[in-house]
């Protein structure tokens, strides 16, 4: 049995009795605007009737546009990617565009970009979104010098070469340590996020700074192998094992740098009876969802995840266009503390 052929722009033309260049025009978001709203609700009812679907890949060859984004992501497993996804989705879907996703994590991270970006240059991407950056990431450099137009996302690869959407890491420090002062905790220990990465050193800076602001020192720190639970657990596990001090806990709060580092550390105290937030208060970072249904309830930092990757898309678009000032910016967004049941005043 033969299949019927797909209905053609030309057929659809054909159909409302119009110019295929009118046809055209009402399936462009970026051109739609052109047309009258009647005429545009006539092409839409007449799509539908039809079973007419755009033919991308022709209007690629023949525009040299191909309206697809490539969109890198370190870890999709990680809870704080799919709201960003979310906000880049809906960001570039309003102009007409398309997110083609990879996946990079992987202990041979550069093997695994170099692949994605070949993969999908071969499709004709129009730019990147990158939420993989390192610090002084030579890889990134390269692909930055190739002249593709790239938007990093949640890190920065401390180069301040390319535009950025990131939160005010410091800031969320200091809401955090603030906050736990304010109760009383004097002794506060940091388990860090990876210092190659942007967050990882910018939440470290924020903790110690926020800290000397109260005429405090860190209890401890100790630097994660990566942004897990496993890796919290296993920092966590360093610290519980410190002397007392005059028969005290050396720290009564710890600050993590994500919610999986906070959910390691928390395992980590369950499985030596340490009560939270009885004898240890916890604050975790990127507010992360389900925190609510932990027991304790996690405090943490919120960042505006779906924000962040909206206005990340909105920046690579303006600068596909060339629009005046738009390239080279970099938004930073506010976070907020996120109060739970984690958090007490020191027993």
């Amino acid at each position: 049995m033969t299949r019927p052929l797909a209905p053609t722009i030309n057929d659809l033309a054909q159909h409302l009795g119009v110019h295929k260049s009118t046809v055209s025009r009402a399936m462009d978001p970026a051109r739609r605007h052109l047309i009258s709203a009647e005429l545009l609700q006539r092409v839409e009812v007449a799509a539908r009737e039809l079973g007419y679907r755009p033919n991308h890949a022709a209007a690629s060859l023949s525009t040299g546009r191909s309206k697809t984004i490539g969109v890198l992501l370190p870890d999709i497993t990680n809870p704080v990617f799919p709201p960003i996804l979310r906000g880049i989705e809906d960001a570039l879907a309003a102009e007409g565009y398309f997110a083609l996703l990879a996946n990079t994590d992987s202990a041979r991270r550069d093997d695994a970009a170099h692949a994605a970006v070949e993969r999908m240059q071969a499709q004709r991407v129009e730019g990147f979104l990158v939420a993989t950056a390192v610090r002084d990431d030579a890889w990134l450099e390269g692909l930055r010098k190739s002249g593709v137009h790239i938007v990093l996302v949640n890190r920065t690869d401390g180069r301040g070469e390319l535009p950025a959407v990131i939160s005010d890491d410091m800031l969320g420090m200091r809401l955090a340590v603030d906050h736990l002062v304010g109760l009383g905790h004097a002794r506060i220990a940091h388990l860090a996020g990876p210092a190659a990465l942007s967050t990882g050193l910018s939440r470290h800076i924020g903790f110690e700074q926020a800290l000397r602001a109260h005429g405090l020192q860190p209890a401890a720190v100790v630097e994660c192998a990566a942004y897990t639970v496993d890796a919290g657990h296993a920092a966590m596990s360093t610290l519980l094992p410190l002397k007392k001090l005059r028969g005290k806990r050396p720290f009564t709060a710890v600050v993590a740098a994500n919610d999986l580092i906070a959910l390691g550390a928390l395992q980590a105290l369950r499985e030596h009876g340490i009560a939270v937030p009885g004898e240890m208060s916890v604050v975790g970072h990127n507010d992360m969802p389900l925190l609510d249904q932990m027991n304790p309830p996690l405090s943490s930092v919120r960042i505006q995840h779906y924000e962040m990757g909206f206005r990340a898309a909105r920046l690579l678009l303006e600068a596909l266009r060339a629009t005046p000032g738009s390239l080279g910016a970099t938004v930073v967004l506010r976070p907020m503390l996120v109060l739970r049941a984690s958090t007490a005043a020191p027993s």
